[in-house]
């Protein structure tokens, strides 16, 4: 395991911060699904479960194990100022969680087959550096894959752009 503190590299988050904010955030998701689930029905039906009966358990689950982390590292872990993540190792998230974010919305006004593809042509020439001719091959190969198997085989409708809208999809 390495310690990048001890490396003389910047910690940018602690251990403990790290621990702290995914706690709150679990529980907050496990609050949500409990919610949601409740309104469609998390009891029991004269014919069996209602639709909400399990995902509204499973919201319970991930609250309770929220508490349990955030109990531990508040009160049981000792220490916990050792480096979560380094500025150095920031950079190289940023470098793939910034252009996911605008994959998730470029979504909505390309569709999901375009945007898939230049995000797959993206990470290909700018992180890899792979040619043209092969950077293309395969983003444009996968997403019409993925459209065959999808739109053709499942009828599995997915967001469509203006892309397909030309070709009447």
């Amino acid at each position: 395991m390495e310690h990048p503190e001890k490396d003389g590299a910047e910690a940018v988050v602690s251990q403990r911060v790290a621990d702290i904010v995914v706690a709150v955030g679990m529980f907050a998701i496990g609050v949500v699904m409990m919610v949601d689930n409740y309104h469609l029905g998390a009891g029991w039906a004269a014919d069996g479960p209602q639709s909400g009966y399990f995902p509204f358990r499973i919201g319970a689950i991930i609250c309770i194990a929220s508490v349990a982390v955030l109990t531990q590292t508040l009160f049981y872990t000792k220490g916990g100022t050792e480096a979560f993540v380094t500025r150095a190792r920031v950079k190289h998230v940023l470098l793939v969680f910034v252009p996911t974010v605008i994959y998730v919305f470029a979504i909505q006004w390309l569709g999901i087959y375009v945007a898939s593809a230049l995000l797959i042509a993206g990470f290909m020439r700018m992180m890899d550096k792979y040619s043209w001719l092969k950077t293309l091959v395969i983003s444009v190969g996968v997403n019409a894959v993925l459209f065959w198997l999808f739109e053709i085989q499942f009828l599995v409708p997915l967001p469509k752009g203006p892309l397909e809208a030309f070709f009447g999809y």
